[in-house]
């Protein structure tokens, strides 16, 4: 019981960031899960977690969520998820955390990476490729963020639509690994606690949100999660 307990200590944190600054709480929580989870389950769980912490982020700002941008996010996730679905089945489980790690400091500090990311500004090819590396890497909330950013002013808009968006690549990527056959009740104990960490985290991060500096918390953030990516690529190569 004291890795559920850890669990869902460590995504009321997660899921506060992902409250407070609109991203980076996913990429931290899976970061870690490598720790204390099997390698099949590491994207499975996560994905059910942070549909946990989304759609509930997105519920305690549903008034400030975007709804028009909504049809063609939907559209791009169908396709990139039956797609990626599709590759998943070629791809060993021992580079899942090879993948993430890199995704992280691509994501992170390549100038050429989030340049090129920035060059999706329909939301049904970021739904494509947010939906669809979701299943490969987990977290990809950040393709969604950036287009948002460019939208609307508002922080609230841009957070509450992205936690929208992020529920709908949760939703899909689970279904996906239940047509897989991923045994989802085998892991019922540590998603309980996750899940209710998650919400926890989604209502004290949507209190404080305007009580912290933005750009501070963000870039504590970035050194946390680079070391974690360091982590996880030395933990599949070695």
């Amino acid at each position: 019981m004291t890795d559920e307990i850890i669990l869902g200590i460590l995504t009321f944190l997660t899921s506060t960031v992902a409250g407070v600054v609109g991203l980076g709480g996913g990429m931290l929580l899976i970061a870690v899960l490598p720790l204390f989870l099997p390698l099949n389950a590491i994207v499975p769980v996560h994905g059910v977690t942070q549909l946990s912490s989304n759609i509930s982020r997105a519920f305690f700002g549903i008034k400030d969520v975007q709804f028009e941008v909504l049809p063609k996010f939907i559209l791009g996730s169908i396709v990139g998820v039956s797609l990626f679905a599709f590759l998943l089945s070629y791809i060993s489980l021992e580079y899942v955390p090879l993948f993430i790690g890199i995704y992280i400091l691509l994501n992170l500090w390549s100038k050429k990476f989030s340049e090129y990311i920035k060059k999706y500004e329909s939301y049904i090819i970021v739904g494509f490729f947010q939906t669809g590396l979701s299943v490969v890497v987990g977290a990809t909330g950040p393709l969604a963020t950036t287009l948002l950013l460019k939208d609307y002013d508002d922080k609230d808009k841009v957070v509450a639509t992205a936690a929208m968006l992020m529920s709908i690549t949760h939703i899909s990527k689970i279904f996906v690994f239940a047509i897989f056959g991923f045994m989802f009740f085998d892991y019922i104990f540590v998603m309980a606690f996750m899940i209710a960490g998650a919400v926890a985290g989604s209502y004290f991060g949507t209190k404080i949100r305007h009580k912290i500096d933005g750009k501070k918390f963000i870039n504590i953030l970035k050194v946390l999660l680079t070391l974690l990516a360091l982590r996880a690529i030395y933990t599949a190569l070695f």
